[in-house]
């Protein structure tokens, strides 16, 4: 007689959603290769003080112009590919003759620095004003509505461009040079009170539709205050849009950043800035176009890699996605 093999049905894939979300995103090898140059590229940033010191160079001394034979009487570099040789691997920058491999090692926490900021406050406003005005609707939903339209249609670089001289004036002594904390807070503020308006209306839109589900229903029905249906029901639930909108909207306050400096209204020097670098290179760039390669490249790849990343991110978040 032949034996018989009991068994139960088949077993069920381990964990919840968000296992079942990284199941996915290790299979996407776009999102894997993203995923490590974002880690390349943070962990350079932090460690851009110490490769500095390896280097032996850092991004504020004018190499060009305390060494002789380095910067022509143009303030070009004498070596061909914008001066690049073993004691600067990237070459110097014409005029001043700084090291261009750790302006852009510095280059990268500036921009680093104020797209983080600035997304952990728009993620906080986002998420609190999103969930708060979708559960409560009524005048707060309409108040909520009218004061996103109206920073929807405001010009954001504009304000910008037209707050740096006020700060300047109001805040700065006259001949003195604005406090990097000045310049990194302004630039944090303004991008994130126009920053969380797009979060906050996905979210809101979100918590209107789950207010009326099941769960939701039953956890009032056994009389859960508001505070734990916010916290306990409905956070949980809208926490994969939140992830996707802070991966996307990392590299678009860089390239914000990177736009402002390059105008002249974002981050001054002598901080090392990656916009200021390509507005320098574009005055130069028929005389020594290697210098505006670099910064244009790295932010190439930075912004290429996080958008890839949240791309990857929202695919594998979304159980609707073909695969």
């Amino acid at each position: 007689m032949a034996e018989v093999h009991s068994g139960g049905p088949p077993a069920a894939p381990s964990g919840g959603p968000l296992a079942t979300a990284c199941r996915a995103f290790r299979r996407d090898r776009t999102g894997m290769a993203a995923l490590c140059v974002v880690v390349l590229c943070a962990l350079l940033a932090l460690a851009a003080p110490l490769l500095a010191a390896l280097y032996g160079k850092n991004p504020t001394d004018h190499y060009g112009q305390n060494e002789p034979g380095l910067l022509s009487a143009e303030g070009l570099p004498v070596l061909p590919n914008g001066g690049m040789s073993a004691d600067h691997w990237f070459g110097i920058e014409p005029g001043l003759g700084r090291d261009v491999l750790t302006q852009l090692l510095y280059g990268m926490r500036t921009s680093l620095l104020v797209a983080l900021a600035s997304v952990a406050v728009i993620a906080v406003v986002g998420i609190v004003l999103g969930v708060t005005v979708g559960y409560l609707s009524g005048v707060a939903d309409r108040a909520f509505t009218f004061v996103c339209n109206v920073l929807l249609a405001f010009p954001t670089l504009l304000l910008l461009l037209a707050l740096s001289p006020v700060i300047q004036t109001r805040f700065v002594e006259p001949g003195e040079n604005e406090p990097a904390w000045m310049q990194f807070t302004s630039l944090i503020l303004v991008f994130a009170a126009f920053g969380w308006v797009p979060l906050a209306m996905v979210l809101r839109t979100s918590v209107r539709s789950l207010r009326e589900r099941e769960f939701v229903e039953a956890a009032r029905a056994v009389g859960a205050s508001r505070r734990h249906i916010v916290f306990r029901e409905l956070l949980p639930n809208v926490w994969a849009p939140v992830l996707v909108h802070i991966t996307l909207a990392v590299p678009g306050v860089v390239t914000a950043e990177a736009a402002l400096s390059f105008l002249g209204v974002g981050i001054n020097e002598p901080i090392p800035d990656w916009g200021r670098m390509i507005s320098r290179g574009s005055e130069v760039f028929y005389d020594d176009p290697t210098y505006m390669v670099f910064p244009g490249v790295a932010i190439l790849v930075f912004v290429l890699a996080f958008n890839l990343l949240g791309d990857a991110v929202r695919d594998a978040l979304d159980p609707r996605t073909a695969r």
